[in-house]
Formats: C-alpha cells, structure tokens, sequence
C-alpha cells in the first residue's frame, strides 16, 4: 500500500514512525487492518498491510444529523466532534438566517474541508468509517426529499413542549435538524413539521449552535447509542 505525501509526511514527521514499525490503518470502508512501515522516505512511504483487525467503534445507533451551516471554525468544530461521537451522516443545509453562502467550487472546496476534518477525528478515536458527508443543498430542498429510513425525526428548538430525553427510542436511525447561528425560521419550522419532524428541547437555556449539535448527539447517545448502560 504506497501512501501519498501527507500521509508519508504524518507517518514520519508528526508520528515519528520508522521502517518495521507497526501501525492499523482503515480505507473508511472495509474495516481497519495490522500494518508494518515497509519502507519511508521524504514523500513516498509504503506500508504491508496484513490481517483485519476486529473492532467494536462503530454505534448500532445511526445518528444522521442535518446541520445549519455555521462560520468557519464552529462547523469544523461540529464535523470533528459529531464524528468522535459515532455519526453516521452530516448533511449541510442553507438556511434563511445562515450567514454563509456556498455554491460551485467554492462549496466543493468546503466539503472536501469536512471530509479531511472527518477523516482526522476517525483517525484520532478509533473509528474505522469517517462519516458521510453530504454537498450542501438549500434545507427546504432536502425536506423535500429527505430520507425515508428514519425511525424518528427530531428538530431542536428552545421553548418546545417535548423534550428530547421523553422521546421513544428509534429502532434504528434518528435525524437530527439543528439550526445555524440565528436559528431557524418560522417558514423553516412549519416546513419541518410538514416534513414529519418533532420539535424538542435540549432544557431551558438557549444553546449555541455547536453546542446544541454535540448535546442532542450525546443525549441521543446515552438514551439509544453506546453510551448508554445497554
């Protein structure tokens, strides 16, 4: 397996790895696999790659979450950590008082930022498949045509009568729709609503957004995930 220029570089400059060492390594797919450095040098390294390796990092909870777009380093922030926490999928949406605006290459260019943010977050907590990511699309596009494999479908909105921890277990998958800095629409909500979502609260503070992001994924967690007693 010949690994590119920044990964040769990781191996050797910020891992300080050295012929013969032994590392696991995943493709985001198959699984994750025993390793030896075979051989590394300034910009091309190649490594033996041998057994799968059993592992048990994936949650039988499939979590998607469908996330406002945020500024800069509070979106990076959500990819990075919704992967640490078991996400199986993010979807971008554009929202009416999201303050960013992507379209053409520069979306593309957003999204392959994501991707390298998701893949660095599975690399850090053991996750053998980085979840997917989506291209940003318009919200009232994406309810128009949402998944349909959803056992419950959550919208967080502060004041909601129900709250999140009252909700009856998914079977299996739970999507999460989180607004962006300015929230969501009233427009946005009755969209939601007409698309099946339940708005919910997290408790009676209003939370930023990446904050929001990370405590529905956790209660989610511990009430249906792995981080339960189960």
């Amino acid at each position: 397996m010949q690994l590119d220029p920044e990964q040769t570089h990781y191996l050797g400059r910020v891992l300080r790895l050295r012929r013969g060492d032994v590392l696991r390594v995943f493709n985001g797919n198959c699984g994750e696999f025993a390793a030896v450095v075979a051989s590394l040098g300034k910009n091309r390294a190649e490594l033996e790659v041998g057994a799968r390796l059993v592992t048990s990092t994936e949650s039988a909870l499939r979590v998607h979450l469908v996330q406002g777009i945020s500024r800069g380093e509070r979106m990076d922030f959500i990819v990075q950590k919704a992967t640490e926490l078991g996400v199986k999928r993010i979807t971008p949406v554009l929202t009416a008082f999201g303050v960013v605006k992507l379209a053409g290459e520069r979306a593309d260019k957003r999204l392959s930022h994501w991707q390298k943010i998701a893949i660095g977050a599975a690399e850090q907590c053991g996750r053998v498949r980085p979840p997917l990511i989506d291209v940003a699309v318009p919200l009232k596009s994406w309810l128009g045509s949402k998944p349909r494999d959803v056992n419950v479908d959550l919208i967080l909105r502060p004041g909601a009568a129900t709250a999140m921890t009252s909700v009856a277990a998914p079977c299996t998958k739970v999507c999460l729709l989180v607004g962006p800095e300015g929230g969501f629409s009233e427009a946005e909500y009755d969209d939601a609503a007409v698309a099946g979502f339940l708005p919910v609260s997290l408790g009676p503070r209003v939370l930023r957004t990446e904050t929001a992001a990370m405590t529905a994924i956790a209660v989610a967690a511990a009430l249906w995930g792995d981080l339960g007693p189960h």
